[in-house]
């Protein structure tokens, strides 16, 4: 994940008006793990009032449920 995320930084860093059309292709659920693992937890809850020490008691599911959502 971090190389992909690394060669988009690069290209947008290299040529600013270059349009990506969809990166939702690489929202999985290990990233998404890994964001949540690397969230500070001093952090203010979101707009759901969810911290994240809420949201890690049922992470899995909570996980799901957003690849649920996300576009296809």
């Amino acid at each position: 994940m971090e190389t992909k995320l690394t060669r988009i930084a690069e290209v947008a860093k290299g040529k600013p008006k270059e349009r990506f059309t969809s990166l939702v292709h690489l929202i999985d659920e290990s990233m998404l793990v890994e964001c949540h693992r690397e969230m500070d937890v001093r952090k203010a809850p979101g707009v759901d009032k969810v911290t994240k020490e809420e949201y890690e008691q049922n992470l899995q599911a909570n996980i799901a449920n957003l690849l649920e959502q996300k576009p296809k």
